[in-house]
């Protein structure tokens, strides 16, 4: 997370207490990162709201730019603008869709989840994240090389969060139910499933200082298993990842990362491979 040098914040004028500023603000606070505040919208003229409150955060000592866009619709704006001035994360706030409306159309945060080349930070609470808990969830039944990439990028970000606001790191990995049919007999009763997806987790909990107490091995589908853990440890933020890539029906894990969005009541970080983020900023190339 040190390695990001600016930060591109969606800003909305009709919920100007701004959720995901507040977020912003802690974050370049620690890793000096330019502020990127987008307005997307094609209608009303934002510019001197823009610019005060670029004054403002100036004032605090915060390297600010703004800009008003819109292109087609809100994600691909946000997607444009993110590719166009090198932002390395993305921070939005996210409000609930209708269910009748999500039932028929794709909310546009999961458009943004699934087709940015970049982290997305959720954010859906005004609780402070000091001092409290970080929650990365990892698929550690997934040992291919990218799943195995993509698991040291959520550690390591829920660790450099956990970091910058004095918080604990905990972990988490769903596991499949136990099946007498299954090939491997590991996978024939729970206490071997949980043992070997425990002694896949060695490495990380060795590498980040991760005690048994705050590894959570769990039984169950990961979108139902997540949301429940964050939900007993009052999780402040939850690091999840997806190797969801366009073109694919359902988007695999990205389906997980998008339910899961909607269960979750903490902030919601979202990252992908590198492979994933290319292939992605190839398609907006294309555009």
């Amino acid at each position: 997370m040190q390695a990001i040098r600016s930060i591109l914040v969606v800003m909305d004028p009709q919920h100007p207490e701004g959720l995901a500023l507040k977020r912003a603000k802690l974050i370049a606070g620690v890793t000096q990162s330019r502020l990127h505040l987008l307005v997307s919208d094609k209608k009303g003229d934002h510019g001197a709201w823009l610019n005060d409150l670029s004054s403002s955060l100036g004032e605090e000592g915060y390297a600010v730019s703004t800009q008003q866009a819109w292109h087609d619709n809100l994600h691909q704006t946000i997607i444009a603008v993110q590719q166009a001035e090198g932002c390395g994360l993305v921070i939005k706030q996210h409000l609930p869709d209708n269910p009748l409306k999500k039932a028929i159309l794709t909310p546009e945060d999961w458009k943004l989840l699934r087709y940015c080349p970049g982290p997305v930070l959720m954010v859906k609470t005004d609780r402070p994240w000091t001092g409290g808990t970080i929650l990365a969830a990892v698929d550690v039944g997934n040992a291919d090389g990218e799943h195995r990439t993509l698991h040291a990028g959520i550690i390591s970000h829920g660790y450099d969060i956990a970091g910058l606001a004095k918080g604990t790191l905990h972990v988490i990995t769903a596991h499949p139910t136990p099946m007498l049919s299954a090939a491997d007999p590991t996978f024939q009763l729970k206490e071997t499933i949980e043992a070997r997806y425990r002694e896949q987790c060695r490495s990380f909990q060795a590498e980040y200082d991760i005690s048994d107490e705050r590894l959570h091995v769990l039984e169950g589908p990961a979108d139902v298993v997540i949301p429940q853990v964050a939900h007993q440890l009052d999780a402040a933020v939850t690091v999840i990842g997806t190797v969801a890539r366009t073109g694919l029906s359902g988007a695999l894990i990205g389906n997980t990362a998008e339910v899961i969005l909607d269960a979750l009541e903490s902030d919601v970080l979202v990252l992908k491979p590198d492979e994933v983020i290319a292939h992605l900023e190839e398609l907006v190339a294309q555009r």
